[in-house]
């Protein structure tokens, strides 16, 4: 089957490969089987034959690879992978809503299911593809990503093919440096994210690296995912995640390495975990605007190395980032120091972390490590509410997960650690915080358990 870009006639931009190496490849790890490049592109051309003609489509794949056959077969048709901050029914719809006339795809039956909703044909045993390997436009738009939420309403972000292949270079080279190449890939985290997509989709697409089809969620799900593919072995996971591992006692398989990101990673647990598995923590450093664009070792390192071709500017609210996968310079919220001839930087939090109440100032990165402290908090978050009250003052709530203690013991402990007048009001305790698929918080449901 012909691309859709072959049939228009574009010619201007450059093409690049859609899926890297030779047909013998291994693209994923599935069911304990490998499949080959070959293989892969036998199944996209089956699922891409079935596709309507559209301007693109909502993927809802749970599972990896079949994600990975969607994606592709999307962008072989010329259409959008459309990727929703969540799989939450109300996410999708919104996303939807969005972009008129699209469709979802997925591997399972829904009930109920998104309008338009095609449940793609099981992946089973094909004939090799051995026709010419498919290109794509650099400029082509191949996927729509939406940010979390964390901080308000989801926004959408475009992705062209180019830039993620020069995103992908950047991941590839870091790891390479770190570990060699090839290497299997085993990720905790969703596919739709961003930073899933980047090193679970994007790396084995346009990379000689494998992944598992998986996606484990429990402690012994992801020792037996590692289990069941060669060394060496990468996992990419959360904070959230590898605490979960680290608190397990479980033993895993032996690693080349950790990724992490979504969240910022403790140092301490950083120390614990490449104590307790033996492996580097490799923690990476971007946004669902950016991409990833530099890394650090968390627990030897406080700076953070640029890949190759980023540039920063500090500005008085935020960083201005200039990095090969961006078609123009972009402002970030986070604010940095510049180091090493501007080659490193220093996270010293962002501009919707600064408070001032009652002409005090705190940041409110730093509240939070005060709250998570506290012996018998478990997890927990203190966030400004959008509305002032009677004085016109917005103040701090929290939530907090804390077995066995009162709401007044966790703000006694609090009023020892920080001005009174950044003490949350109010503070509830819950059983457990709305965090999402990637371990982050969206304000929606933040707002929402503090109100009820």
């Amino acid at each position: 089957m012909a691309s859709v870009y072959e049939a228009t006639g574009r010619e201007s931009a450059p093409m690049l490969p859609l899926l890297a190496g030779a047909p013998s490849r291994v693209v994923a790890w599935r069911d304990g089987r490998a499949v080959s490049a070959a293989t892969f592109l036998a199944h996209v051309h089956q699922v891409a034959a079935r596709l309507p003609d559209v301007v693109g489509a909502v993927n809802l794949c749970e599972d990896r690879y079949a994600f990975l056959v969607a994606f592709a077969a999307l962008v072989l048709r010329g259409q959008v992978n459309l990727l929703p901050p969540s799989r939450a029914p109300h996410a999708v719809d919104d996303v939807m809503a969005n972009h008129p006339g699209c469709y979802a795809i997925g591997e399972l039956p829904l009930a109920p299911a998104p309008e338009g909703y095609l449940q793609m044909p099981a992946l089973d045993d094909v004939a090799p593809y051995d026709g010419e390997p498919p290109s794509v436009p650099a400029d082509a738009v191949v996927a729509i990503g939406y940010t979390s939420g964390s901080t308000g309403k989801p926004k959408p972000n475009i992705k062209t093919w180019g830039s993620f292949h020069a995103s992908n270079a950047g991941n590839i080279r870091m790891l390479a440096e770190a570990i060699g190449s090839p290497f299997d890939v085993v990720a905790t985290v969703p596919p739709q994210h961003m930073y899933g997509m980047e090193m679970s989709v994007v790396m084995p697409l346009m990379s000689e690296v494998s992944v598992h089809a998986g996606r484990p969620f429990f402690p012994a799900d992801v020792a037996s995912a590692l289990a069941s593919m060669p060394e060496p072995r990468v996992l990419v996971i959360t904070p959230v995640h590898l605490r979960a591992l680290v608190e397990s006692g479980v033993q895993l398989p032996s690693l080349a390495a950790f990724v992490s990101a979504t969240a910022p990673m403790p140092v301490e647990l950083a120390i614990e975990a490449e104590k307790r598995f033996g492996a580097p923590l490799h923690e990476v450093f971007g946004s669902t605007e950016t991409c990833v664009f530099a890394s650090r070792r968390t627990a030897t390192e406080e700076e953070w190395s640029l890949y190759d071709g980023v540039t920063l500017h500090s500005q008085p609210d935020g960083t201005l980032v200039d990095a090969p996968q961006l078609a123009e310079p972009m402002a970030l919220a986070d604010i940095v120091t510049l180091h090493g001839e501007g080659r490193r930087f220093r996270l010293c939090g962002r501009n919707t972390d600064l408070l001032e109440i009652a002409g005090k100032r705190a940041s409110l990165g730093d509240l939070n490590r005060r709250l998570l402290a506290i012996a018998g908090v478990t997890d927990g978050v203190l966030f400004q509410l959008d509305e002032p009250d009677a004085a016109g003052v917005r103040r701090i709530a929290g939530l907090a997960v804390a077995p066995g203690l009162t709401p007044e013991a966790v703000l006694g402990a609090l009023r020892e650690a920080m001005d009174p007048v950044f003490l949350p009001r109010p503070l509830r305790l819950v059983d457990a915080l709305p965090r999402n698929e990637t371990g982050k918080l969206p304000r929606g449901a933040l707002l929402a358990l503090v109100q009820r």
